[in-house]
């Protein structure tokens, strides 16, 4: 596996939510070639057409992801006669 991932990149759109904050969302995976060029898949088009390449990184090793706990989801509301119209 660590083979594998010496040649990946990750590939992220950088989200823009006003007031100096931004998020960074992973849109694809990119694979280095023999001759330096890259191979990139993307399973989503990002809406303000820029893309971030970098080294790989599993989700699991990310800072955030070792900090936090899974929260439950919450219940679903019951519909009621009064949502319905």
């Amino acid at each position: 596996m660590e083979e594998q991932t010496k040649n990946m990149k990750a590939v992220y759109t950088i989200v823009e939510r006003g007031q100096g904050k931004s998020i960074w969302v992973r849109v694809g995976v990119g694979f280095t070639n023999q001759d330096g060029s890259l191979n990139l898949r993307l399973d989503a088009i990002p809406v303000n057409g820029k893309l971030q390449v970098r080294e790989w990184e599993p989700y699991d090793r990310r800072p955030e992801a070792t900090d936090t706990q899974a929260r439950p989801r919450p219940k679903p509301r019951e519909a009621t006669p009064d949502a319905l119209a």
